[in-house]
């Protein structure tokens, strides 16, 4: 899914588009008299109704009828309905959509500093991971892609990401030596794959089960909800829980569409979306630990918990090529971070 080339040209327009930007996702601005109205803002993205990510931002939708008495709204559009994540950023970028959600992988190619979720093992646990986010770095990185006519309000919870297999539990990196192991197009996503010895390949999500199925790749890694939904544990029973990275998704909103706010309007939306962040993340630990226990009794797949320090040690060359500059500056701060 690495279209970020699109993405530059994308932002190449935006400053023909900034002018209009603001009025192409608004339903409403003002009154024949002047008088203030309802704003409606258009919120697509390509996750089921029942994904924890869309409940939060059923939670914000809420939130925000009610912190504004109905004067901003806001119209949700999941399961694709506007376009993949992909199609729904450059949409943003374009002025034609109000916001987004996306993962900050297929990000990096056009904001270098979002690599650094994508970097192994980097956070020791949970509580280190959203200290970070809901601190000062976490803020620095979400006004980063301003310049591409992007701007985060928040992040929501996408837990960590595992190694799960058709033939074997990943207990040591080992284990991967040979594998082809289904990942993101994420640069760091892949060169972390072949530090542990297997074999990188991009495939589309919509079509991981039956590469599964067929052979095409041996493996593949991401978070327990996921590996239930896509029932990705009928064709790969062996699921690890190494954690080897926490990649969050990222709450979007066009910057030219905020600038357009009143700063009463932004204080609501901002106010919502905090609140929705956390709301999410609680229904992601429930169903993240409700997935675990689904996979194992209803479908007899096994769950290990490998030792972390063995893979730790094999990775650092993915830390050597892209924790320099930015990046490495952002390893420093958030490794000096931990509880």
């Amino acid at each position: 899914m690495n279209r970020s080339a699109s993405f530059f040209v994308a932002g190449l327009l935006l400053g023909a588009l900034a002018a209009t930007a603001g009025y192409a996702v608004f339903l409403g601005r003002k009154t024949a008299g002047g008088a203030a109205a309802s704003r409606t803002l258009k919120l697509a993205h390509g996750l089921p109704p029942e994904h924890p990510v869309h409940q939060g931002m059923v939670h914000l939708q809420r939130r925000l009828a009610d912190l504004s008495g109905g004067r901003l709204r806001l119209e949700l559009y999941p399961s694709g309905q506007l376009g993949g994540e992909t199609e729904c950023l450059e949409q943003v970028q374009r002025g034609s959509l109000a916001m987004t959600k996306s993962s900050t992988a297929p990000l990096e190619g056009f904001i270098d500093e979002m690599k650094v979720f994508g970097l192994p093992y980097l956070f020791a646990d949970e509580t280190h991971f959203w200290s970070v986010l809901d601190g000062a770095i976490g803020e620095e990185l979400r006004l980063k892609g301003r310049p591409r006519n992007l701007l985060g309000l928040c992040y929501y919870d996408a837990g960590s990401r595992n190694f799960y297999t058709k033939a074997r539990m990943i207990e040591t990196p080992a284990d991967l030596r040979g594998l082809k192991i289904r990942v993101q197009s994420s640069p760091v996503a892949m060169r972390m794959v072949e530090a542990l010895g297997a074999a990188p390949t991009p495939i589309a999500w919509g079509e991981l089960y039956s590469a599964l199925a067929q052979g095409t790749v041996d493996g593949a890694e991401n978070n327990a909800p996921s590996y239930l939904a896509e029932k990705h544990c009928e064709v790969a029973p062996y699921f690890s829980r190494d954690a080897h990275t926490r990649v969050p998704d990222i709450l979007l909103i066009g910057a030219a569409v905020w600038d357009d706010l009143s700063a009463t309007e932004q204080d609501w939306l901002a106010q919502a979306a905090a609140e929705s962040s956390r709301y999410q993340r609680r229904l992601w630990r429930q169903q993240s630990e409700a997935a675990l226990k689904e996979v194992q009794a209803r479908y007899g797949a096994q769950v290990g918990h490998p030792d972390k320090t063995l893979f730790m040690d094999k990775v650092q060359p993915v830390y050597a090529e892209f924790a320099r500059g930015a990046v490495g500056d952002l390893v420093r701060r958030i490794q000096s971070a931990r509880p």
